[in-house]
């Protein structure tokens, strides 16, 4: 697998900016979907979301866009990643941010939101190198909520 992208789960990879070319590396390693968390004009030199979306499509995979700035994230975010999981089913999906952090905690929320454990998704993203901590007690909350 690419160094570039981390593995929360067989079928969730995470991945920092991501350009043109890493959308060719995706589709080798089976991801059919997209996601980019990451806003547009966020920075001067990243990829913008139409560059991707472009080349996703050239690739013929699917490609979705829920940006999640600095403020934090919302239930229509958690909802719509959930959506995204649950399109790419068994397929792989790429989720990607500035660094992967972003893409981590709305990942894991939207899994808490269908009920699963808190602590797997904590070490599921602690093996890739992401820490949780910061939305421990609003993941608690979902799961419990489908308990």
């Amino acid at each position: 697998m690419s160094d570039k992208f981390r593995r929360l789960t067989d079928t969730v990879l995470v991945s920092s900016q991501i350009g043109p070319d890493d959308v060719k590396a995706a589709r080798e390693l089976g991801v059919a979907l997209i996601v980019n968390n990451r806003p547009d004009g966020e920075s001067p030199d990243q990829t913008s979301g139409a560059a991707i979306a472009q080349a996703a499509a050239e690739e013929g995979l699917d490609y979705v866009a829920i940006p999640v700035g600095h403020a934090g994230f919302s239930e229509p975010q958690v909802e719509a990643m959930r959506a995204a999981l649950d399109r790419a089913g068994a397929s792989r999906l790429l989720a990607f941010c500035r660094s992967g952090t972003r893409s981590t905690l709305l990942w894991a929320l939207a899994e808490a939101s269908a009920g699963a454990d808190p602590e797997t998704l904590r070490r599921n993203a602690a093996a890739a190198g992401y820490d949780l901590a910061p939305i421990a007690a609003t993941l608690e909350m979902l799961a419990a909520r489908r308990r």
